[in-house]
């Protein structure tokens, strides 16, 4: 059989589609959205190691996947104006929440009157990325990686690290995490997995990191200082970190936006050390994959 390139497939596709009595054309439509049939066709083993490690993680963790000395970041998330709770988005999927909510371990909704029938949804927080957004983020967003460092700000989990090592050829891949319990629980998974020959985890803060930082060529930050730092700490990371981060050419992928997170701090914008690329999120991964996530990942490259 003779694989086809990725213009010639979408030109079979159409022809296909074009030939489907047009009264069932809805049907097939959304039988390729939503069907599991696909999945196996679709299947990749790579994302069956990574949903392996974050079973493994699961049972490592509590349900919100946050350890008691993390006493800054539920005081922030108390002070949100919203009853909120951390979800991590790379252990848990959408039908597992469903699961975990159908068994009372879990909830969508919070009681406005006590007692009474009148509820409302509950916000979701993430401090990690899914696997479809790992995936996203090294098969669309970034460019090939071979030979280059990846910095990851903030690792917790590393599930950048491992997503890295699994969906790119990035020759190294470096976690900086400043709690240490999140450093053992990253350096058991890197040994019982054996990724050790590129993954390193380094128990510090990105600002005693000016050395690794100005060698680097990716540089990612998923929510990294919001709900750890206090506002004064945060802009001093970021200041360290537009002033180090500066190897022309190099890239930043972060969530939120430079421009929402220095509005939130009222920070400045730096004028001519980045500049924002395009992202393309209208691509379907599988029925997991949440496109509006997907417009939250930002990507930028160093003048």
């Amino acid at each position: 059989m003779v694989e086809m390139n990725f213009s010639e497939a979408k030109s079979e596709v159409k022809l296909l589609l074009s030939r489907v009595d047009p009264s069932d054309l809805p049907r097939l439509i959304n039988w390729i959205r939503e069907s599991d049939e696909l999945d196996e066709l679709l299947s990749d083993n790579r994302k069956t190691i990574l949903q392996n490690i974050a079973d493994d993680l699961r049972g490592r963790l509590p349900p919100d996947a946050m350890f008691p000395s993390e006493s800054t970041v539920y005081s922030k998330m108390q002070q949100l104006c919203r009853p909120t709770l951390h979800v991590d988005s790379f252990l848990y999927d959408e039908d597992q929440v469903d699961s975990l909510c159908e068994s009372g371990t879990m909830s969508r909704s919070f009681c406005v009157t006590c007692g009474s029938y009148r509820t409302a949804p509950l916000d979701f927080i993430s401090h990690s990325f899914s696997i479809p957004e790992l995936q996203f983020i090294y098969q669309t967003v970034l460019p090939d990686l071979n030979g280059r460092v990846l910095v990851d700000v903030g690792s917790r989990l590393g599930a950048v690290l491992y997503g890295g090592y699994l969906f790119s050829s990035a020759s190294q891949l470096i976690g900086l995490e400043i709690s240490e319990e999140f450093v053992k629980l990253q350096n058991e998974i890197v040994e019982k997995y054996q990724l050790a020959d590129r993954i390193k985890v380094l128990h510090t803060d990105v600002r005693l990191q000016e050395t690794l930082l100005q060698n680097s060529d990716v540089l990612i930050m998923n929510n990294v200082f919001e709900f750890f730092m206090e506002p004064s700490e945060q802009v001093s990371a970021w200041r360290f970190i537009t002033q180090n981060f500066r190897k022309r050419g190099s890239l930043l992928v972060t969530v939120p936006s430079l421009h929402e997170s220095w509005k939130t701090l009222q920070m400045v914008p730096q004028p001519g050390w980045v500049e924002e690329l395009p992202v393309d999120s209208e691509v379907y991964l599988d029925r997991h994959t949440d496109s509006e996530t997907l417009t939250q990942i930002h990507l930028y490259r160093v003048l």
